[in-house]
């Protein structure tokens, strides 16, 4: 709880410091009664896309590998991982061993869980990195001005280093490999059979077989996950009655999911509002309306999910005991 209000402080304190004027976090929130339900119900719908997409990007990663696991069932925890990535303290980290957990629940192998969850974080950074670079260069076009060419230089190598990273993970996982082996030599963890089995699984992905092919798919899908991310936001500038700065609002995009990712606070609470007010701001759109739309995007993409999330996470753990009860009975 403490974080989630040092996240709203800081976001506030970004608003106020920036714009200078309380007045217009006044007028922001007597405003943001009169948002339009219907452009919300609308984004509602990107960022559900949004969510069903990575869904069907783990199912096409867990498919290379050679695991089969139902979309519906995927989509569930696509939904229970968001609300643990945004909530829970050190929840990406925590997310990833949820969707570990539940691959192996549906049948996967140890190594086709743990490629899958190597495979969709890496897909991940390259698209989002993309996605950046794209919005730089907009900016940059639009504006003639060369002041993001260091942002759009680091999503460069974030995206080569990405590919890289795919095109040769058997290196990576040989370092994997050496780390787990050090900490066993300091800590004397994880165990002789542990290790044995985590040594067997990492020779297992690197046998897993990822084309040039299957990578641009991999990579594709994961764009379109942060595409339909976008379109809510846009849906957004509907919901408040504003224009949308079109040279910038890609950018500012892509900023505030950088921002998301550090590890301040919980889901960037607080700071992603700020942030993306602040640039909205920056790029032609009234201070009140860019706050409008900053607190109209995250009551759907943060709130709504997390609120949505936990409910799947919920029926996905009853789901689970109701399972094991009966396999008990049955036995």
């Amino acid at each position: 709880m403490v974080r989630y209000v040092l996240g709203v402080l800081i976001g506030v304190a970004v608003l106020v410091v920036l714009f200078g004027e309380r007045a217009d976090l006044v007028a922001a929130r007597h405003e943001f009664g009169h948002l339009a339900v219907g452009w919300l119900a609308a984004a509602a719908a990107a960022e559900g896309a949004s969510l069903s997409a990575f869904g069907f990007l783990q199912r096409r990663v867990l498919g290379l590998a050679g695991s089969r696991v139902a979309l519906p069932g995927l989509v569930a925890v696509s939904l229970a991982n968001e609300a643990i990535a945004n909530t829970v303290p050190a929840g990406p980290a925590l997310s990833c061993v949820y969707r570990y957990r539940f691959y192996r629940q549906r049948g996967a192998t140890e190594a086709s869980a743990g490629w899958t969850v190597f495979t969709v974080l890496i897909a991940q950074a390259i698209s989002m990195s993309l996605v950046l670079l794209l919005g730089v260069l907009v900016a940059m076009l639009a504006s003639a001005s060369i002041g993001g060419a260091g942002i759009a230089a680091v999503g460069l190598v974030i995206v080569v280093a990405g590919g890289m990273v795919l095109a040769r993970r058997d290196l990576v996982l040989r370092l994997i490999g050496a780390g787990v082996r050090a900490t066993r030599r300091v800590t004397g963890h994880p165990g002789d059979a542990a290790l044995a089995r985590i040594e067997v699984a990492l020779a297992r992905m690197g046998e897993i077989p990822l084309s040039a092919r299957s990578t641009a798919s991999v990579v594709g899908i994961a764009v379109v996950v942060w595409a339909c991310d976008f379109l809510c936001l846009l849906c957004g500038f509907a919901a408040v009655h504003a224009a949308v700065p079109w040279r910038g609002v890609l950018l500012a995009y892509g900023a505030a999911q950088v921002v998301s990712a550090l590890p301040i606070v919980p889901g960037g609470l607080g700071i992603v509002e700020g942030s993306l007010a602040v640039i909205l701001a920056a790029y032609g759109i009234a201070r009140v309306p860019a706050i409008l739309v900053a607190l109209a995007y995250r009551l759907v993409s943060f709130w709504l999910s997390i609120t949505v999330g936990w409910i799947s996470a919920g029926g996905l753990a009853y789901r689970a005991r109701r399972t094991r009860a009966d396999i008990t009975q049955r036995g």
